[in-house]
């Protein structure tokens, strides 16, 4: 625990100290003439004059749609802390052009949700987001040509929009990583170390969120230094992010919650995934009333190593 507290205060201060730079840099911004500086007007007349497509539809947030509908639960200081943090990174994008950032941790912890709030907070003008199920929908899924020239028209289309963001969830399902064999899609790695470098055209800004369940996999294909910073989502892990959990989906009664309360007084930990323990309240809402909370508690031993 200390040392977890000890991590979360260092990811505070690298953050506040990357703020404190942008500050900085801001300040400095607005100190150079401003005749040196591009009205939007001046930049979209540029635009045109270049002959550059603005023809790309803004505020596309229909492709976040999956992970929005239902509000962000804060059943803990990790949930506000990677909010903040990305939040920042999206700034670090609008400034510098590109960044780009790796949510990384165990399945069902909630990333790829993290991630499309972190898009939608960024308010930037075009979204677009990759995953291995657009993959398998494609006519020629199994020509690793045509998945790779999929994933270039992709960022090809962002880069058309004067700030846009990536989603590209699961990013080893995308690089077909095979950890018995050690096997992986060698095309799709290039083009992936490519695009994650690459960036955008002069003017243009780009933010790159990706997930992954399993860093080591990234880590061994060399794709951990392409990326700029890496948020990790853990699991609820403390008896008082599930209670957070409880109090927000309103499963129990008062006299309920308090009889669970009760119950959970031996307990010292639990570890289960955001979107796990969700499930669980969906199936224990179905039961009659009087057996939720022994049929809760029964499934949160189980499932979420209660002791």
């Amino acid at each position: 625990m200390a040392t977890q507290n000890i991590e979360q205060q260092q990811r505070k201060l690298n953050a506040e100290t990357l703020q404190n730079k942008l500050d900085m840099e801001e300040d400095q911004r607005k100190r150079r003439s401003s005749d040196m500086e591009l009205t939007v007007d001046d930049s979209l007349l540029v635009e045109k004059n270049n002959g550059e497509d603005n023809s790309v539809k803004r505020l596309n947030v229909e492709s976040l749609k999956p992970w929005l509908g239902s509000k962000i639960i804060t059943w803990g200081p990790p949930v506000i802390e990677i909010l903040e943090i990305g939040n920042l990174y999206a700034k670090v994008a609008r400034k510098t052009g590109l960044f780009t950032v790796l949510l990384e941790g165990p399945p069902h912890s909630g990333k790829t949700t993290l991630a499309a709030h972190i898009a939608k907070n960024s308010n930037f003008e075009f979204f677009k987001v990759i995953t291995p199920e657009d993959i398998l929908n494609l006519d020629e899924f199994d020509n690793e040509t045509a998945k790779c020239r999929y994933i270039r028209e992709m960022f090809n289309e962002a880069y058309r929009a004067s700030c846009s963001c990536i989603l590209i969830d699961n990013i080893e399902r995308l690089l077909n990583y095979c950890p018995i064999k050690q096997k992986y899609s060698t095309m799709m790695l290039q083009t992936l170390l490519v695009l994650l470098e690459k960036s955008p055209p002069p003017g243009h800004k780009l933010l790159i969120l990706c997930t992954t369940n399993w860093t080591k996999c990234v880590d061994d294909l060399k794709l951990i230094p392409t990326f700029n910073a890496i948020l990790e989502v853990p699991f609820l892990s403390t008896i008082e992010h599930v209670l957070n959990i409880l109090t927000e989906v309103n499963l129990f009664s008062k006299h309920q919650m308090a009889s669970f309360k009760a119950k959970l007084q031996e307990k010292q930990k639990v570890l289960i995934g955001i979107k796990n323990l969700l499930r669980l309240i969906n199936i224990v809402r179905e039961i009659n009333s009087s057996d939720r909370v022994d049929d809760f508690l029964a499934k949160l031993e189980d499932e979420g190593e209660l002791h």
